[in-house]
């Protein structure tokens, strides 16, 4: 009798679970002990020794879940930006109007700064910082929330007869606008004047861009 798909017994398969649990939970420590440290400083500066005692972790069990700082960092920029891919292009599939999506762009914005500061302060430190595997990272997400924009805006009936290039760097233009808006959003207090005043005068950016768009013609350059 052929016992090749047969199901592991139940103590085998409940001990299965148990070590991926405990394997996600020490990834969990490890990454949310990195986001604690490096709240004061850079990630070229943190120490493979000093994210382990702050997760409360032996230093060798650390390579069973990175290769390396970087690698660490790398996996923080996925999760900075990854979650906002999905909700982006939901407001963008929307059939509001472009004055009801900007301001659900912003809400947007604040919202997530408000839920994952220490990830958005991460990413506004480190997209320009000095660890190469970071900044290649959050290039490459960034690239993909673009295309994910662009394909967004395509759709969209003021688009009609726009070029790709143009589409793809209009897309560009709300990422680069969005992002300084939740970085600026970091350094104010919910609900205070200051936070007021970037919300509004990020939409009222985002106005210029849409009317911008309506007149936009190429000229070839």
């Amino acid at each position: 009798m052929d016992h090749t798909d047969a199901p592991a017994p139940v103590g085998e398969a409940a001990a299965s679970n148990s070590r991926a649990v405990r394997k996600e939970r020490t990834r969990r420590a490890l990454l949310d002990a990195a986001l604690g440290l490096l709240a004061e400083q850079s990630l070229s500066g943190l120490g493979l020794r000093e994210v382990t005692r702050a997760a409360g972790i032996a230093p060798t069990a650390f390579y069973r879940h990175f290769r390396d700082i970087p690698d660490l960092g790398a996996a923080l920029v996925d999760e900075a930006l990854g979650s906002l891919h999905q909700v982006v292009r939901a407001l963008l599939a929307a059939g509001a109007s472009a004055e009801d999506r900007i301001a659900d762009a912003v809400a947007l914005i604040a919202t997530h700064v408000r839920a994952y500061p220490a990830h958005v302060r991460f990413i506004a430190r480190e997209r320009h910082g000095g660890v190469r595997a970071v900044r290649e990272a959050t290039d490459r997400e960034l690239r993909g929330f673009s295309y994910e924009v662009a394909t967004g805006l395509a759709a969209q009936p003021e688009s009609r007869g726009w070029t790709v290039r143009d589409v793809q760097m209009l897309a560009e233009l709300y990422v680069d606008l969005l992002l300084l808006t939740a970085t600026s959003l970091l350094e104010t207090e919910p609900g205070s004047e200051a936070e007021r005043a970037v919300l509004t005068g990020a939409r009222r950016k985002l106005r210029v861009v849409a009317l911008g768009r309506r007149h936009w013609q190429d000229e070839g350059a």
